[in-house]
């Protein structure tokens, strides 16, 4: 942290402006050196950029922050965005004394190091930088944003308030158990496992970032290949009236009314194989269909696997197998039902996803949350004060693990990993 830090933090040039961030507390000792001529602090200027031999480098827009977003002295070159230009100032600001390049995650680490973020926030920003839906990209700006961070805040206030209440009883009580505590003790910590209750029910992160999985499924030559590739809109798999030509798992994300699907055309499902390629196919594919959160069946109508839609396909054909009561009856040539299948696939989805705007909580907050839950229904099942007292510590504990207050430097590397250089 003693480190003054530089990299590109805008996208890979060429582009019309480009924007290199230095922090660290030697960065106005860089900026000063660049530029030849003071600047202050708190403060934009347009100036001339020069390397250590005095030639110029650009002609600049720089910003500085005594207290920027790292929470450390900050300073901005928002440079003409060309990969000569860039490549010129890097090179200049690593000739200078006490900075070197920063590393992948290095600026958020440092705001989150220096209080300027909490982990939750971290985590939403990672999410966001990587959100490629609306979907995403809104639950993401409420994680980033602090949403879940002031919920969680305001959940340890309120067992903070309900753990004084022990303590007093604790200190000053007559008796050891809760004969004395008020009624509104119980209400109050009944209500807030409510609460976590209904974040832990709420559609995980995962499922948001991974996409609603739409699984197509069904015999040798039942038309998945070709409805695969209308779904996604591009000849993504061969189509072949050969049966076998599907011999692997072929996966696919799209976005759908900016709802995040991925869809998995398999191999055709049978018995009647002695190909050991073909096996390996079928028993892919039938791996898949655990892992489905919905699968197409375009096999024999009530064949399927539980659960699984029916779908009539190649409708355009006289000689396709019928179906008395399929879900959706789709000819993925001529486009009929298609419209009507990928609705009802939106409609599905966005009941199994978080709500638009809906900060969704991923593996590592799902289990900090459900050890709170566990320890405040565990302060409820006692009458020992000093187990109350206990697991209601506990659940701050499992708080404050949720904001970053108690967390490993191996967690940590993991998550700023996801980061890149210049974030």
């Amino acid at each position: 942290m003693s480190d003054t830090i530089f990299a590109l933090s805008s996208g890979a040039p060429p582009a019309a402006i480009a924007v290199i961030r230095v922090s660290g507390p030697a960065a106005p000792d860089a900026l000063a050196a660049l530029t030849r001529r003071p600047v202050a602090a708190q403060s934009r200027a347009l100036r001339t950029l020069r390397d250590p031999a005095g030639a110029v480098l650009d002609r600049a827009l720089v910003l500085t922050f005594e207290n920027g977003p790292t929470g450390e002295p900050t300073v901005e070159l928002h440079l003409h965005g060309g990969r000569a230009v860039v490549a010129a100032v890097l090179a200049a600001l690593g000739e200078l004394p006490g900075l070197r390049s920063a590393e992948p995650g290095e600026f958020t680490r440092r705001a989150f190091a220096n209080g300027k973020i909490d982990l939750a926030e971290a985590e939403g920003l990672a999410d966001l930088l990587g959100a490629e839906t609306e979907l995403q990209r809104q639950a993401a700006v409420e994680m980033a944003g602090g949403a879940f961070s002031r919920t969680v805040q305001d959940w340890r206030d309120r067992l903070l308030n309900a753990s004084a209440q022990i303590e007093a009883q604790l200190d000053f009580g007559d008796e050891d158990d809760v004969s004395d505590l008020p009624k509104s003790f119980t209400w109050n910590i009944r209500g807030l496992t409510d609460e976590l209750l209904e974040w832990l029910g709420r559609p995980r992160a995962e499922a948001l970032r991974e996409g609603f999985r739409v699984v197509l499924a069904g015999p040798p030559n039942a038309g998945k290949s070709t409805l695969f590739n209308a779904l996604i809109e591009t000849e993504a798999a061969i189509t072949s009236p050969i049966a076998g030509t599907t011999r692997d798992v072929l996966t696919r994300p799209v976005a759908l009314e900016g709802i995040p699907f991925t869809f998995c055309d398999t191999a055709g499902l049978h018995a009647a194989t002695t190909d050991p390629i073909e096996q390996i196919g079928i028993a892919r594919a039938e791996a898949e269909l655990v892992r489905a959160d919905l699968i197409l069946w375009l096999g024999p109508e009530g064949s399927g696997p539980q659960g699984a839609w029916d779908i009539a396909t190649q409708a355009d054909r006289p000689d396709a197998t019928p179906k008395s009561n399929p879900r959706h009856r789709v000819s993925a040539v001529t486009g009929d039902g298609l419209a009507a299948l990928r609705a009802d696939l939106v409609a599905t989805a966005r009941t199994a996803l978080p709500k638009p705007g809906q900060a969704a909580l991923n593996a590592r907050q799902h289990h900090l949350l459900d050890q709170a839950r566990t320890a405040l229904a565990a302060a409820l099942s006692t009458g020992d004060l000093l187990l109350i007292a206990e697991n209601l510590r506990l659940a701050r504990v499992a708080f404050d693990g949720l904001l970053g207050r108690t967390t490993t430097e191996d967690m940590l590397d993991t998550l700023f990993a996801r980061f890149c250089i210049g974030k």
